[in-house]
């Protein structure tokens, strides 16, 4: 799938005007049988895929951000949609009210498809919206308290039922408003980190697109945390980041490269354990080939976390997390 106009990145700009040149002479070829123009399209082939394996082989850590937050690409409902049946989501934190921007329930993986089992899994995530009524709706995928009391009860519940966690991390982090302070955004992130690390199910963590501070961090405890190709997870955005620094937004390219956010940054560090590749340009370029790629990681995951102790989950969850940030120094 090639790139929208109204969503065209920066970079992708020469690709897209190469590929349109493409389009424009298969065709006058197809319409025109005495012209043959078969050996300059496969020439010019040749050089559109030489141009797209060059840009997305060397992207910057700030082009990648750009890419996982196109607005084509896959969110939360559409990974829900594409890999799972029966899905019965569930609404409320039983405190205040339900937040849209944190979506969940229980439903069934179709593990089958991706060479695991199929199984009952309690899925949750967060929500952005495609147009300027549902992004409002849902506050940009950025999550209220009862967003994360929501979620906090459907894990105790999956606990319950014996059911595995998975949670899709895309967020540009938890909702800043008066009204969030208001209703203790804070504790409601902390006690969720508290309780997600001694659940006594397996818990998959998935980053899919943004995974900015807290905001990402309240569902993103887990056995294993899994990061598309082209996400980025951090404490802060570049952009912010940048207006701290610098008291300015010019430099989020020199704050991205500096904060190093990018799934072989954090793989490096042991931030998280398995890099899912996207297909090339991104998932939003063809989001059924993303959508299988994560399928297949979370039945491979699903499948080594098969069998282990609950007590055994909690006590190697607690020391993957206490191990992160740690640095050894040689007298």
């Amino acid at each position: 799938m090639k790139p929208s106009p109204q969503y065209l990145l920066d970079f992708e700009k020469p690709l897209v005007e190469l590929e349109q040149k493409l389009d424009e002479m298969r065709a006058f070829d197809a319409r025109d049988a005495k012209v043959d123009l078969s050996r300059e399209i496969a020439a010019l082939e040749a050089r559109a895929d030489e141009l797209r394996a060059s840009i997305y082989r060397n992207l910057t850590r700030w082009q990648r951000v750009q890419i996982a937050r196109h607005p084509m690409r896959p969110y939360t409902l559409d990974y829900i949609e594409g890999m799972t049946d029966d899905f019965v989501e569930l609404h409320g934190d039983r405190l205040y009210g339900d937040d849209p921007a944190i979506v969940g329930g229980f439903a069934k993986f179709r593990g089958g498809e991706y060479g695991g089992a199929n199984r009952s899994v309690m899925i949750i995530g967060h929500q952005k919206g495609r147009d300027m009524k549902s992004r409002k709706h849902r506050r940009f995928g950025m999550p209220n308290p009862e967003g994360y009391r929501k979620a906090l009860r459907l894990m105790r519940l999956a606990a319950k039922f014996k059911r595995p966690v998975v949670t899709l991390l895309d967020t540009p982090g938890a909702y800043p408003g008066l009204e969030a302070e208001e209703r203790c955004q804070a504790e409601a992130i902390a006690k969720n980190l508290l309780e997600m690390a001694r659940l006594p199910v397996p818990v998959v963590v998935v980053i899919i697109g943004e995974g900015a501070s807290g905001g990402a961090l309240g569902i993103g405890i887990g056995d294993r945390i899994l990061m598309l190709e082209n996400a980025w997870y951090s404490v802060i955005s570049p952009e912010s980041c940048s207006q701290i620094l610098w008291r300015s937004w010019d430099y989020k390219e020199d704050a991205a490269q500096s904060l190093k956010l990018t799934a072989p940054d954090l793989i490096e560090f042991d931030v998280i354990d398995r890099i899912v590749q996207e297909p090339e340009g991104g998932a939003h370029r063809n989001p059924p080939a993303a959508l299988r790629s994560v399928g297949e990681a979370i039945a491979e995951t699903l499948a080594e976390l098969d069998g282990t102790a609950p007590e055994d989950l909690i006590e190697k969850r607690i020391e993957k997390f206490e191990r992160m940030g740690s640095v050894r120094v040689d007298a």
